[in-house]
């Protein structure tokens, strides 16, 4: 397959990439610093540019068979950049056919099927609304676009997430955190295996323990 990865250099993005390609997939990445992702491979192919920028976004998804997406925000990014780079992706992906798309987005999200969650995940939840809730309301909005962009889309929602080894142990769907954590290695792991595996499509699943 040919993926199509944003958010390539970040922590979250790196697993992807570093995985996809180890499972014999062709990765082109989108990433502003080339210099920060310091991975090379005969089946990787780097586009330096901006997931904001329109054209950079449709240069990366030309090609590919499907998209993953691990954006968020930075310091330096707008506080509307997964609005944006989204909107682009979604874009780009009709205009070249492309038709699958797992997304991260943070368990904060919530949809319809959630259940109660324990206490400490609620204290967690309320502290992304008040220290960041700019990236919670752009969240939203980016759930709202793949909901209505016509494509296969699967929105993966993760908790906290620490920098542990793959262990492939992991529980997904609508569930309550036994603890509200996840190795950034088993989302990756997830996110590919849900790619190919399609159980999750126009679905929510939470990742984690």
């Amino acid at each position: 397959m040919h993926i199509a990865v944003f958010g390539g250099s970040g922590r979250t993005g790196r697993e992807l990439i570093t995985q996809a390609l180890a499972h014999g997939h062709h990765v082109k990445a989108l990433v502003r610093s080339p210099e920060k992702l310091d991975l090379t491979h005969d089946r990787l192919t780097i586009v330096k540019g901006d997931a904001e920028n329109r054209d950079d976004v449709f240069r990366t998804v030309e090609g590919t068979d499907a998209v993953l997406m691990a954006l968020g925000h930075t310091k330096t990014s707008n506080k509307d950049v997964l609005e944006q780079a989204t909107s682009h992706v979604v874009a780009a992906m009709h205009a070249y056919n492309a038709t699958r798309v797992v997304n991260l987005t943070g368990a904060t999200v919530k949809v319809p099927k959630d259940v109660k969650q324990k206490l400490i995940s609620r204290v967690a939840e309320t502290l992304m609304k008040t220290f960041a809730g700019d990236l919670l309301r752009d969240s939203y909005i980016q759930k709202g676009i793949l909901e209505a962009s016509g494509l296969e889309w699967t929105i993966v929602r993760g908790t906290l997430l620490l920098e542990g080894p793959m262990t492939g142990t992991y529980r997904t769907g609508y569930f309550a955190f036994d603890k509200p954590m996840i190795d950034r290695a088993d989302v990756a792991h997830f996110m590919l295996r849900e790619l190919e595996e399609r159980q999750y499509v126009h679905e929510y699943p939470l990742i984690g323990n």
